[in-house]
Order: structure tokens, then sequence, then C-alpha cells
């Protein structure tokens, strides 16, 4: 009988990971979420807000991929993602474990909505999110191109509870205290940016679902602009499937169209984070 060469961690790693980027560091903000970064494939190009399939191999021995968006602009050297925790998700499950060193398998074929090529010009620019639907936006607010096409950009993420919220306050404040991005885009451009958080279930200082908060007036009120005006407002949305239905119906109400790559309009939404993989 032929001896049979033991199969190491590494070699099977090698061996059965197609794609494989490494994870670098990994961040828990609850017991839900989650945030970590892996090694850039040299050859992959993306525009800030583009999501790709990411994974881990199955016990079938075929890979396990959920579509996440980028959540690391377009410029930085490694990319990053924010995951919900699914306790008996398929992928989440398992990917809520890695540890810097890990593999995970990454598929370099970005693609999605949330681009600035699908959206008309304009003047004021909401992104709109529940839960780790702010991934994507966290690419586009650390993104000049943002700051160069709007004169306002307004961040809303509504989560059920405060430390839910972590992730973007985080993200927010580093952008307006990032040194790069001052020096290139100057701090009368990183003042564009508003950040509007709001929760559910937890008491916080400000309450209520978005979509609430936008028929109500409330919202406009707070921020201290004019209700939505598709001559001067544009849109991204990206949450559950009910959030986006909800979005997009408070959006045409008020005359603006969805768009998409291949006809730029006034909002797009996001509809690639249903489920696990949001």
């Amino acid at each position: 009988m032929t001896e049979q060469r033991p199969v190491t961690e590494t070699s099977a790693q090698k061996v059965i990971l197609p794609d494989a980027q490494t994870v670098t560091e990994v961040r828990h903000y609850t017991d839900r979420l989650f945030a970590f970064r892996c090694t850039r494939p040299p050859s992959l190009r993306f525009r800030s807000g583009e999501f790709v399939m990411i994974g881990l191999m199955g016990d079938n021995g075929r890979p396990l991929l959920r579509a996440y968006s980028i959540a690391s602009p377009s410029w930085d050297d490694e990319l990053e993602f924010y995951s919900i925790k699914v306790p008996d998700g398929p992928l989440t499950s398992r990917l809520q474990h890695v540890q810097p060193g890990d593999q995970i398998i990454l598929r370099p074929k970005p693609v999605g909505t949330l681009v600035h090529d699908a959206l008309l010009p304009g003047r004021r620019l909401w992104l709109f999110s529940t839960g780790t639907g702010f991934a994507p936006f966290a690419s586009l607010i650390r993104d000049p191109e943002t700051f160069e096409k709007f004169d306002e950009i307004i961040v809303t993420h509504t989560c059920r509870d405060v430390a839910e919220l972590t992730y973007s306050r985080e993200i927010v404040e580093a952008v307006k205290s990032d040194e790069m991005l001052g020096e290139l885009l100057g701090a009368d451009n990183l003042a564009k940016l508003r950040y509007y958080p709001t929760t559910t279930r937890e008491q916080s200082p400000k309450m209520g679902r978005i979509t609430h908060l936008i028929e109500s007036g409330e919202v406009f009120s707070d921020l201290g602009v004019p209700p939505l005006d598709p001559a001067v407002d544009r849109g991204m949305v990206c949450g559950s499937l009910a959030f986006n239905l909800d979005i997009k119906a408070l959006l045409e109400g008020a005359g603006l169209r969805e768009g998409a790559n291949s006809e730029p309009a006034e909002f797009v939404i996001e509809k690639a984070f249903v489920g696990e993989g949001v």
C-alpha cells in the first residue's frame, strides 16, 4: 500500500480555496455584528459602493458564497466588510469566527447599483440605510468623488439598539478627522457630511424608523433642509427588503425616479443584500 502524506491545514487551504484572500483584522461590535479586513487582489478594481461575492468552503466541498458590499473605499490597499451574525446561517455562523491569518474566498468581480454613475447630477445626496446596509456607504463617504459631486451628503442609519450604530458612528467620525482626506478635500468639503442615526428599540437621542421620520417631515426639520425635491435630491438605499420598498415608495412619491447603471436617475437601491449576507 502506498503511504499517503498527511494534508496540513495550510496546504489544504491552498488546494481547496479558490480566489483566496487572507484576513488581516477582525472587530466585533455586538453579538450580532462584526467587521473584518482582508488582503486585496492586486488586479481588483472597483467603484466605491459595489459588492463582491465572498465566503468559505462548505462541508460539501463547494464554495459557500454571499454578496457582500465592500465597505472600504476604492483607494484602500485592503478590503473591509461589515456583517451580521446569524446563529444558524450557512455562512455567517462560520464567518463570524474568522481570525487574522485565516483565508476566505473572494470572487473579484465587483458589481452593484450604489455607484455615482447610476445617479444624475444633483446637489444633496441621501444615503438611507438600516443595519449592515450601511456598508456600501462606508465606502462612498470615504471616496473623494462623493464630496466633489455633492454640496451636502446626509447619511441616515437606523438600528434597533445604540450599540448597533457604533460602526457607522466610528466611520463618520474617522472621515471627519482623516488627515489625508482633510488635506485632499479641505475642511469645508468634509463639513458636507452629516450623520442622522436613529434607533427603533433602545432609547437614544433620536428614536424612530427613518421612513416614519420622512413621512412626518421630522427628519427635514431636524436637519434644516427642505423636503425631497427631484431637482435637488439624490438617494441611495440599502437595507432589508421591506425597508427598500418603503423608501422607494417615499422617494417615488416625492417625484424621484429609480435609476440604474444603464439609465441614471434620481435614486438607486441595492437589492443584493436581502437575507443572511446583508
